[in-house]
């Protein structure tokens, strides 16, 4: 768009001197009723009771879950027999416990941190390639559940909770990490024994670092070979890396736990990947310039395709795929991905078939779906053209065979998700397209699939806009086999939210239920904004907290930027190193964009409300733009980008010291004495992935500069604020009492 049309369009905003406080400002509104936000955060989002993490069984015939009751978030395990359509529990975790409570270690309590796990008892669970055992963790303790004989038997480890709980491929042992080293159980010795030794906190093994697991969606750092004979293990050197500290001022007396943070222009973890046989002896260390390429981003062993690494360089512009010799540590590159802002990291892949792999890498604007050849000079068979804007493989059904059949994901917009499957093409000149697809979901909405190694079934899981995620059986002819069964309390309400594409972006407007069209409403943008992320999608549970705010009187909107995914390479990468503006530019323009089509909203009310990088955008919104955003409640923010992890911060920002002028423009510290509009600033003094230092750092700049503001420190609470339900309802009403205060009511 030209600085003309861009003018143009920000004429029609008001002028910086028309202040909020021309709107009504009660000393004291009327009660609030919270009585959904309490039966919301007691029952995580109405996710309890609801199915989670199935799995298929080997031979097709079981689909395993996790599900709690509608009341509690502590899940046991089910069995789902497909033949007889019905479901059975098969293993509590009250059945381990005994009337103990539930303890974690802090290594759990991290992992947990890192994936956003929020349920208690079985988090998950891991089948044997046979099927006929289940092998659970609960609280720090392993144990081995054998189906044919209903009895669980707990491992006799040594003392230390073991986390990411493996089964070797031939099902006769178990492996994790315990006390920073690697350690494997031999369930026929009744022994476990060290693969791995001299693991510290400062050089691990067999853990993935934080910034793998926050970032990378790597959350394991090691890996069976497929005779089961030997491991790959990570080792992680935190020498050097900064430690920060996370205190809790409620308990002083208690020294506050560590954690190697690396930021930018500083000291990165040293990651190196070693092979170890099983039963004993020296590692091969594999070889790669680890100056050049500082992160191992993903590792794979399979049966088919060997010792696979993708190795990232620290601006994360070139992406190697090589295979490894792990007999040598010789390491082969097989291809290059190249760009100049960044390369997004391929999930799951490479997939081998046979000889060749699935691969994923951008062709022109869009992603392409490829059959690989490692052999030089080949070029590959292209399974699912860009045209078809598919956004991930999800498996590959069976592995290898000429005749294996690819599921993949494709979005024919970006807000919402079908799964769809194709022949292999037998030629490069083949292209499959939507007219030779098989698409086992159509309804709009999110769907995901899960396979397992048999294809007697499948389980579909989908949530749209009328309804909360439910899990369904198939048969691979897709006759529909039932329901997984779900106890899970119903909303209440069913969100009025519309989605559209409104002008260049997709929007999401939700108005209250007792919406009157001769009213104008004041506005809450509901934002994120951050890269990688969709917010706008065909989703209820999306919209349940945001149609709460709308029925206290608000017009809640909802709009996907410039460096979203599912739009293509442009779009995405028009963010790079212009965190601070092309963002917020965008959401103003969608803002006024909607604003043309509905003349209910009231351009003169406009608040914004954000977490994570949505609370960056919120305070970004009231402080560069307070002629357009009245109010901002801002949870969690960055406030500068060189407090915040090297993977995800440099990806986008580039490295410092030669990106300074991108860190400087995008900072809001610099900002603090232009602010002009009421900011509520909210954070969790035990946030490990964005430290309560931002908001600090942004309080005492404001408070500087004699600026008022408000701000709201939740003690001992993390990035996760919605782990505590007491917490998140207070919050949303906190939240909804500032923007009353603040905008006012419909008039």
């Amino acid at each position: 768009m030209t600085p003309l049309t861009l003018m143009a369009l920000l004429a029609l905003a008001p002028a910086p001197d028309a202040r909020a406080a021309d709107a009504p400002r009660p000393e004291k509104g009327p009660a609030l009723d919270t009585s959904f936000l309490k039966l919301y955060a007691e029952t995580r989002g109405f996710l309890n009771g609801r199915p989670a993490k199935p799995k298929v069984a080997p031979d097709g015939k079981t689909v395993f879950f996790l599900r709690s009751e509608a009341k509690s978030s502590r899940q046991k395990l089910y069995a789902f027999d497909v033949e007889a359509k019905e479901a059975k529990e098969i293993l509590p975790p009250e059945m381990l416990l005994g009337g103990i409570d539930e303890t974690l270690s802090q290594e759990e309590k991290a992992r947990r941190e890192r994936q956003r796990v929020t349920a208690g008892g079985f988090t998950d669970y891991h089948l044997d390639p046979t099927g006929t055992r289940v092998f659970l963790t609960i609280s720090d303790r392993l144990v081995v559940y054998d189906r044919a004989t209903k009895s669980a038997k707990e491992l006799k480890t040594g003392g230390g909770g073991a986390v990411d709980p493996k089964w070797s491929p031939d099902g006769t042992k178990l492996a994790y990490v315990r006390g920073f080293d690697v350690y494997v159980y031999d369930l026929a010795a009744d022994k476990e024994s060290a693969v791995t030794t001299g693991g510290t906190a400062v050089k691990t093994h067999g853990l993935a670092e934080f910034v793998a697991q926050e970032e990378m969606h790597r959350h394991t750092g090691y890996w069976w070979s497929p005779d089961s004979k030997f491991i790959a293990y990570e080792e992680a050197d935190h020498t050097g890396v900064e430690v920060w500290t996370i205190a809790d001022p409620f308990k002083p007396g208690v020294k506050p736990p560590e954690q190697f943070y690396p930021r930018p222009g500083k000291k990165n973890v040293s990651v190196r990947l070693g092979v170890v046989p099983v039963a004993g002896g020296p590692t091969v260390w594999v070889g790669w310039d680890r100056e050049k390429y500082e992160y191992l981003a993903a590792v794979q062993w399979s049966r088919l395709g060997g010792l696979t690494v993708q190795l990232q360089d620290r601006k994360q512009q070139v992406l190697s795929l090589a295979s490894v010799d792990p007999t040598t540590g010789e390491l082969t590159v097989i291809l290059l991905e190249l760009d100049r802002a960044w390369i997004n990291l391929p999930t799951d892949l490479p997939s081998p078939l046979g000889k060749n792999f699935i691969w994923m890498r951008q062709f022109g604007e869009g992603l392409e779906i490829q059959n690989c050849s490692p052999r030089k000079g080949q070029m590959p068979d292209i399974v699912v053209p860009a045209e078809e804007n598919p956004t991930g493989v999800v498996a590959v059904v069976p592995p290898g065979g000429a005749d294996a059949t690819i599921v993949y994901y494709v979005a024919p917009d970006p807000t919402q998700q079908q799964v769809r499957k194709t022949g292999l093409p037998r030629a490069s000149k083949k292209l499959p397209g939507s007219e030779t697809a098989d698409h086992l979901t159509d309804e709009p909405g999110f769907h995901t699939a899960v396979f397992g190694e048999s294809e007697r079934s499948y389980v579909i899981t989908s949530t749209t806009l009328n309804r909360l995620p439910q899990s369904t059986v198939f048969l691979t002819d897709k006759t529909e086999v039932g329901a997984l069964p779900s106890v899970a309390a119903e909303p209440p309400f069913t969100p009025t939210v519309t989605v559209q594409k409104v002008g260049d972006y997709w929007t999401a407007v939700v108005r209250p239920r007792d919406f009157d069209p001769k009213k104008k409403y004041p506005v809450i943008v509901d934002v994120y904004g951050g890269p990688r992320h969709l917010h706008v999608v065909q989703a209820m549970r999306n919209w349940l907290i945001p149609q709460w705010l709308a029925d206290q009187g608000f017009v809640v909107v909802a709009v996907d930027n410039r460096g979203t995914p599912g739009r293509g390479r442009d779009w995405e990468r028009a963010v790079y190193q212009k965190f601070g503006t092309v963002p917020l530019e965008d959401q103003v323009k969608g803002l006024q964009e909607l604003g043309k089509r509905f003349p209910e909203l009231d351009p003169d009310r406009v608040g914004i409300v954000g977490w994570s990088f949505g609370g960056y955008m919120a305070a970004n919104g009231v402080l560069r733009r307070p002629d357009v955003f009245k109010a901002a409640v801002a949870g969690a923010p960055v406030t500068d980008w060189e407090d915040y992890d090297t993977h995800y911060t440099e990806r986008y920002m580039g490295l410092l010291p030669e990106s300074r002028k991108a860190y400087d423009e995008a900072s809001l510290i610099p900002l603090a004495p232009g602010l002009s509009r009421p900011l509520l600033l909210v954070h969790g003094t035990a946030d490990d992935n964005v430290y309560f230092r931002h908001s600090l750092k942004l309080a005492d700049a404001l408070f500087r500069a004699g600026k008022e503001f408000e701000m709201l420190p939740l003690p001992g609470v993390t990035h996760m604020y919605t782990a505590d339900p007491q917490v998140a309802e207070r919050l949303w009403e906190q939240s909804v009492r500032f923007f009353k205060r603040h905008l006012g009511e419909p008039r």
